[in-house]
């Protein structure tokens, strides 16, 4: 009789057993968590490039033109140190307020505003995506 209880516990202990995954955490995601979800930004992380009076922001699928302010200004100061040539491009995590560009003017379907500069990174320095013109 004990050994048949002691069989019962030992295999509800092992079918009770969880199988525990660890999951990733992504900081970049819980930064974004730490702001109020409601206040209409949204984060995004792309590259940026400030070049003589315009300013683009570009993700893995859109570009954006972005709204040259003083919070534009502040993130090409941080992106500065990183860059080798005026033209080049600096991953950034920013948060921002999305929004349609007006009828009018020329550019990219839709602008940013830049409200929360979160990270600037180095560029990565193997990348070959960018075609040099010797003169």
């Amino acid at each position: 009789m004990k050994k048949s209880i002691f069989i019962l516990l030992a295999v509800i202990g092992f079918l009770g057993c969880k199988n525990d995954t660890k999951t990733e955490v992504n900081l970049e995601e819980n930064r974004s968590k730490s702001y109020d979800q409601n206040d209409g930004y949204i984060t995004m992380k792309g590259e940026f490039l400030y070049y003589a009076d315009a300013a683009v922001f570009q993700t893995q699928n859109e570009i954006y033109g972005v709204v040259v302010d003083e919070n534009m200004h502040r993130l090409n100061n941080q992106v500065k140190p990183f860059k080798k040539e005026a033209t080049d491009m600096v991953p950034v995590t920013i948060r921002v307020r999305k929004f349609e560009k007006p009828e009018n003017e020329e550019g990219w379907p839709y602008r940013v505003e830049i409200k929360d500069i979160l990270k600037v990174e180095k560029p990565n320095s193997n990348k070959e995506d960018v075609i040099k013109l010797a003169n």
